[in-house]
Parts: structure tokens; sequence; C-alpha cells
């Protein structure tokens, strides 16, 4: 992306988010506040009641300021249901529904994440990067929020490549990784959940998860279509990097999610009922905390169509769907 382009946006941000809006929406809200939370990553909305009218000038806001702090929270969103998740998400995209895991009955893209079904989702990763074109943004609603646990943690990985020393921006910059749906799923079900899973649920969610087995080629850093700022693109869902072995590429995706998961480029969250966080799914990595035992988890998760990345040499991430006779091979 031209610098002067990328300039030009940032400026055209910063003067957004300094001002007040009027009458966000019909309801009575006369003005928006972002308030940055953590140092990098992280700011908290008032002043908005979440909803499918929310004036242009008010949509314009929160997508600048979820640009600039890469997750956003607003507090006790407990007037939305699904149909107003949806309508709220539409002013910023359009739905795109889970490839695999079927919707709730009655939606077009909300997907339940309840922690009592096992799948925690308790390692770090970006969501759906087994696909070339992943969503851009991920809107996360809880539903039931335990009392105590279940914190969400989120990573910023443009700050993680910014911060890396030169060598290996350099070397980030060249390299490629495979990603697919086909991974641990015990792993991501969580160290404590999975001792309690049956055989058979967690047999169950793999055939689901994996109905239709995707592999992506992604680059291991891509180019923001927004900002035009570099990103590590990294998380559970890669087997491995490009022209490496399986161990070497461990070692070398240790040391890329060990500086994006320093607690200076992180923010975690305690969630309330109706809270609402939403996140820049190309400039983070995000997981469950899995501490909240028996108690119960609920949340709705609705996202919005991305494009397939592009790289520091301007190529495009390829996706591949496998045959199901070269899996049963």
């Amino acid at each position: 992306m031209p610098k002067a382009l990328v300039e030009s946006l940032h400026a055209a941000y910063s003067g957004t988010v300094a001002m007040t809006v009027a009458n966000l929406h019909q309801q009575d809200i006369s003005a928006i506040k972002v308030k940055p939370i953590g140092g990098r990553i992280g700011a908290e909305i008032e002043g908005v009641k979440l909803a499918g009218d929310l004036a242009p000038e008010a949509v314009t806001v929160i997508n600048a300021a979820l640009l600039k702090h890469k997750v956003i929270v607003f507090r006790t969103q407990t007037h939305l249901d699904d149909a107003e998740q949806e309508a709220f998400g539409r002013l910023l995209g359009d739905l795109v529904p889970h490839p695999t895991v079927p919707s709730v009955a009655g939606t077009e893209a909300v997907l339940e994440l309840d922690g009592a079904h096992g799948i925690r989702a308790s390692t770090w990763h970006t969501d759906v990067t087994f696909r070339d074109a992943y969503p851009k943004i991920s809107i996360l609603r809880s539903v039931v929020a335990p009392e105590r646990g279940g914190d969400t943690v989120w990573a910023n990985t443009a700050a993680a490549y910014a911060e890396l020393p030169e060598a290996l921006r350099d070397f980030a910059d060249k390299v490629w990784a495979l990603h697919t749906n086909q991974y641990d799923y015990a792993a991501a079900a969580g160290a404590a959940a999975s001792k309690k899973i049956a055989p058979e649920i967690l047999k169950q969610y793999r055939e689901i998860f994996t109905s239709t087995v995707f592999e992506t080629e992604h680059p291991l850093v891509h180019i923001h279509p927004e900002t035009g700022e570099r990103s590590l693109v990294i998380g559970h869902f890669i087997r491995e990097l490009v022209g490496f072995s399986p161990s070497d590429s461990r070692l070398l995706l240790h040391i890329f999610h060990e500086h994006a998961t320093r607690p200076e480029n992180t923010f975690r969250w305690r969630w309330s009922q109706g809270d609402v966080v939403i996140w820049d799914n190309r400039a983070t990595l995000h997981r469950a905390v899995d501490d909240y035992d028996d108690l119960p988890r609920i949340v709705h998760r609705t996202t919005l169509a991305g494009i397939p990345n592009i790289s520091v040499d301007g190529r495009r991430s390829v996706t591949r769907i496998v045959p199901k006779e070269q899996l049963a091979a």
C-alpha cells in the first residue's frame, strides 16, 4: 500500500476518533467516547447502545477505533439478541457463517460457543485462518457469564511484528505457513476440559469441524488492507511452515508466538452478561481462559467477511479443499 495512502488513512482516522457524534441512532444517545485500556491494544467505547439502526457517523467512529485499538469493548448490551447482533454486524460488513459448524437455528451467521460442551478455545488462534478469506472482524456477545473465570485474552500481532529485530522481520516477510482445520482438538478443548470430555463428544465435534477439510497457505506476514500495517498471521491452525520440517516449524513459530503474547502486547477482558467485544481478526490472536470449571459460560459470535491475505511481495493466500479419498488414504 503506498505510503501516502497509508498516511492519509491515519490522518482521517485521527480526526474521526477525536470527534463527538450526536444522534448516533434513533435512541437518546448524544456522544461517543473511546477510552484506551491497554497500552498497545484494547479500548472501551461508552455512550453507544449497539443496534442495527446506528447512524453512519457512529459506525465510522467504531470502525476507526477498531482499526487503532484492535479490540473494542461495549459493556452490558443486554438488549441485544441474535437478530439485533446480526443487524449491527451488517453495518460493519457482510456476515459470514462458520464454514463447517452450523449456525444457531433461525440465524444467518451466529455461532454459539458453550463451555459446557467441552470445546473451550483455550489456545491462541485467529478465527478461521484455515480459509484464505477468513473473517476480517469478529463480534462476541456474552449470553451467560461465569461467576468467576472465563476471561478472554487478545494479542496485538501488528505490535508483535513491529517489535521484532530487523533480521527476524526480514525472515518473517519471506515465509509462508500451511493452515488447516485438521489440528489437535483435545488441546483446543483445554487441558482441564479435555479430561472431562467423553471421547464420543470429542469425536463428534471433530467430525463436524472437519466435515470439509481446508488447507490454506498464508504469508507469515500480511499487509492489513485498511491500515497498511504489517501483521503476523499465526495461531493454532498452523500445521507447519512451508519448506520447513514440523520440528523446525514449531521452534520458529514459538519465537513469533512469544513476541505476540508478551503481556505488553495483550489485553484481557472479564466478561459480564451482555458485554460485547469486537476485534480486528486481521491483527490479533485470542484465546479463552479455561479456569471456570463447570460454571456456565455461553457466548454468541458473528463474523464479517474478509479477503485473502496479501504478502509483503504482493502474493495472495490460497485455499484448497482436501478430497475425502485423500484423507482416507
